[in-house]
């Protein structure tokens, strides 16, 4: 009976371990998006960076393009002022100063804005360089062994359905049965230690014959309550 038991126990551990490898195939391509997306955004958001970087430097460009050429205008309408020989020229040629001096006015406080807005791109993008180059080579090394593991999957399946069959071999049909039963009903273990006097799986407490019974280990029984195999574990059972 005691070599039933240890089947039964080995029988468990290897139908648990078959069940983590059928849960490794949801999870595992889980994770490998997760690190795929993690790296996919911190690419975006260098390249981003790096864009905006280019439009704020062509910005900057134009923008001390065109005060120089707005400049260049003030210049010559100042000139012109010399021989403005009507009141009517005059006030017309003010206005149009005054209309320059305030664009070129908005431009420079564009171009101040925009030349801060570049130094602190150019610190954001040695940042974010420095994550890139991180995220690379860690989720690089990660999802390499990830997808290790997720072709390794079958094998590992297909040897311990050999360890099953022939671990199976050696248990009683009927006991075999409950086992089966119990497992596919339940969910979760299916031969339990009994816990202080009661079923390590429900905690219905045990009667006294009874838990003498599983201690002598004469026969396998099972709980009244949940129906699984109860097993005597001297570190647990007192």
């Amino acid at each position: 009976m005691q070599q039933d038991l240890n089947n039964l126990l080995k029988l468990q551990e290897i139908d648990y371990f078959l069940g983590e490898l059928e849960r490794s195939k949801e999870y595992l391509p889980d994770m490998m998006e997760n690190l795929k997306r993690e790296l996919a955004e911190s690419q975006l958001k260098f390249e981003t960076a790096m864009s905006d970087l280019e439009d704020s430097k062509l910005k900057q460009k134009n923008l001390e393009l065109e005060v120089k050429t707005k400049e260049a205008d003030l210049q010559k309408y100042q000139q012109q002022m010399m021989s403005i020989k009507t009141n009517k020229e005059y006030d017309a040629l003010v206005a149009e100063i005054d209309m320059i001096k305030q664009s070129v006015s908005s431009m420079e406080t564009d171009l101040i804005e925009t030349i801060d807005s570049i130094a602190t791109l150019e610190t954001n993008i040695e940042e974010y360089k420095e994550k890139l180059s991180q995220t690379k080579d860690n989720n690089g090394k990660q999802l390499a062994i990830l997808q290790e593991k997720i072709d390794t999957i079958g094998d590992k399946v297909s040897a311990k359905n050999g360890e099953r069959n022939s671990v199976t071999t050696e248990i009683s049909r009927q006991i075999f049965s409950v086992y089966d039963r119990v497992r596919k009903g339940k969910g979760g273990s299916a031969v339990v230690p009994v816990k202080s006097r009661a079923c390590g799986a429900c905690f219905k407490a045990l009667t006294p014959k009874k838990a003498q019974e599983i201690r002598k280990a004469v026969k396998i029984l099972t709980c009244d309550n949940c129906g699984r195999l109860l097993y005597w574990d001297a570190d647990l059972s007192a």
